[in-house]
């Protein structure tokens, strides 16, 4: 299992590289290294905040005696106005992580934003919501960890910590006994596994393979309802794709245990941020 501190760190030191490479020059020449000064975030939108952690060790790259003074956690809901941090640390610190750091919140922030929607619409249901693999390349731990804290569930971080058995695994296979029983024949009991299915007939035969969940894919929310009844709780029940917020009361009444929503992380609109630097 690759661990999500070591590729957040991956993250922010290649980030660090491509935007600062050999220094700041413009920075640099002006800025004395002695000059102290104090960062102030605020809120130019309402929203959910996400990435305070994450962005805490940007600044640590570059110094590590600042005053780290934040006013919100992440999860919080916050309004336009709010000041949701405060940075006092060198001038030459701050302005060298404020881009990175404007960066990494706002996303975060607007994926935990648009997270929270999904989620009030599902307020009084027994259906949960997760992301998806629809991530930024190297950004998937940021975004998945921002799903959560916008009240979303994770679902499968990577190709290697759970099965999941799709439409080309099924073809090649010859089918969706075969494809189970595959897995059986050559993983771990431990391991979930999950099956997409199309048709009343491959969710039979992904409950009799023994699949931990059961996915159902471009569905009617009649067939959706069917095939809950079908599975009757010996599987876990996620409804998938061309899923979106208007929908998501109807397929929920339906029974499923989850809605699966790419969009929240492949679509994002990140959250309006400033940062005010001001010299002590």
């Amino acid at each position: 299992m690759i661990e999500k501190e070591y590729l957040i760190d991956r993250l922010i030191d290649l980030a660090i590289e491509e935007d600062i490479a050999t220094g700041d020059i413009s920075t640099d020449a002006i800025i004395p290294a002695h000059s102290k000064a104090v960062a102030t975030m605020k809120m130019k939108a309402d929203g959910v905040i996400s990435g305070l952690s994450v962005i805490r060790k940007v600044y640590e790259r570059f110094e590590k005696d600042f005053v780290w003074e934040p006013l919100v956690e992440d999860g919080d809901h916050v309004k336009k106005g709010d000041i949701i941090l405060r940075i006092q640390a060198s001038y030459r610190t701050l302005l060298y992580g404020e881009r990175l750091s404007l960066n990494i919140l706002q996303r975060m922030s607007g994926i935990a934003t648009e997270t929270a929607k999904y989620v009030a619409e599902l307020a009084g249901t027994h259906t949960q919501l997760l992301d998806t693999r629809k991530t930024a390349p190297g950004m998937r731990m940021l975004d998945k960890m921002a799903v959560k804290d916008g009240g979303g569930m994770n679902h499968r971080i990577g190709l290697y910590d759970m099965v999941m058995l799709k439409d080309n695994h099924i073809k090649i296979a010859g089918g969706v006994p075969a494809a189970t029983a595959a897995v059986k024949k050559n993983l771990p009991l431990s391991v979930r596994m999950e099956v997409e299915t199309t048709t009343l007939e491959e969710v039979k035969q992904a409950l009799e393979g023994g699949a931990d969940i059961i996915m159902l894919d471009n569905m009617s929310n009649e067939m959706m309802a069917e095939a809950v009844k079908m599975i009757a709780g010996r599987a876990k029940t996620e409804a998938s794709g061309n899923m979106n917020i208007a929908r998501l009361k109807e397929v929920a009444a339906t029974g499923v245990d989850y809605i699966s929503v790419g969009a929240l992380t492949h679509s994002v609109t990140a959250l309006d941020i400033s940062m005010n630097i001001t010299e002590e």
